[in-house]
């Protein structure tokens, strides 16, 4: 079986009997080695204390008055934000139980831990996938993409790499992207396909995401994954062209800027050039056992809506998929 997404970390955690990914030390200590927290020189002592404290048992416990007698204001609200969110992962029985919690009760966390908790969870649920396609797609689960029509097709880059990088081209991609010839940006396809999983953490190949080709199918694809890993759900999945005479009896947005073509389509709206272009994907969504659905929208499809901001980057919310889906309230997974 081939590795891949070594960064998120998902070594160092362990699993219990159904797959969870259950918090280690040795995972908690990763967040104590970032920049963020690492003492610089001019740290305080007891900000070099605890984080001296913490490395040696990373469930120690970090009271208020600890962290309100560093001097660095900055720190302070960074070992804030971080002992509150270490707890949280503690006080749950898997990564995805934590997960599931912050996203029902829209707990207010950084969205760097929110993609990463992503990332490493995608991780889990996608252990036995050797698909590059679906794994790319996957990358838009916790990785802003910057969108580009060239030549007739969609294609999506990793937002940071765009970001990134300079501005010395040599090929149509590169220079349509923005990147220097170093990044050796590359939209996947079959024959390099397989080279994914050696640079799997560099987020440098690109994704074709045109209706009718194999990006949407896989992102379907990792969509269902992520339901049944999360919420034990069955659910069959279809990439499709366009919305034309649609009971739109149920819709999830997939990010803000699809809720907001949602509300426009279940308002009766009609949808200017503008939103119709920023749509970068629509799926069918129907459950395999009808039992679990909510009474009012038994037998209907449900729509998913991917669109990206008017600023071409489309960053995915699959919290959504979580907290937006119409199960009854006894069969969703705690």
């Amino acid at each position: 079986m081939k590795d891949f997404w070594l960064s998120c970390g998902h070594h160092l955690l362990d699993r219990d009997g159904g797959g969870g990914l259950l918090v280690t030390d040795e995972f908690l200590k990763v967040y104590l080695a970032r920049p963020e927290l690492a003492p610089p020189p001019e740290a305080c002592v007891v900000e070099r204390t605890l984080h001296a404290a913490l490395l040696a048992d990373p469930r120690r416990s970090v009271s208020s008055a600890d962290i309100a007698s560093m001097a660095d204001a900055d720190a302070r609200e960074n070992w804030e934000l971080m002992i509150g969110f270490r707890d949280h992962l503690v006080a749950h029985k898997t990564l995805e139980a934590a997960y599931i919690d912050l996203v029902q009760r829209g707990a207010k966390i950084p969205s760097l831990f929110v993609n990463q908790l992503v990332h490493v969870i995608l991780r889990n649920a996608l252990d036995d996938c050797e698909d590059a396609y679906v794994l790319r797609a996957a990358e838009l689960f916790f990785r802003p993409q910057r969108m580009t029509l060239h030549e007739g097709s969609l294609v999506a880059a990793d937002e940071e790499t765009v970001a990134g990088t300079g501005n010395t081209p040599v090929s149509p991609l590169v220079s349509m992207l923005g990147l220097p010839a170093a990044a050796e940006i590359d939209v996947l396809n079959d024959d390099n396909a397989e080279h994914y999983f050696e640079h799997s953490d560099q987020f440098h190949v690109a994704l074709d995401l045109t209706a009718g080709r194999r990006g949407l199918t896989a992102l379907a694809e990792v969509i269902a994954r992520w339901i049944r890993h999360l919420l034990s759900i069955e659910v069959e999945i279809e990439p499709f062209t366009e919305v034309r005479d649609a009971n739109l009896t149920w819709y999830v947005g997939l990010d803000a800027d699809g809720t907001k073509i949602g509300d426009a389509l279940w308002n009766g709206e009609p949808l200017d050039e503008a939103a119709r272009a920023n749509v970068v994907g629509l799926f069918q969504l129907r459950f395999r056992d009808p039992e679990i659905v909510d009474d009012k929208v038994q037998g209907e499809p449900i729509y998913l809506i991917l669109a990206m901001g008017p600023d071409k980057v489309l960053r995915m919310k699959p919290q959504n998929l979580v907290t937006g889906l119409p199960i009854k309230q006894r069969e969703r997974v705690s």
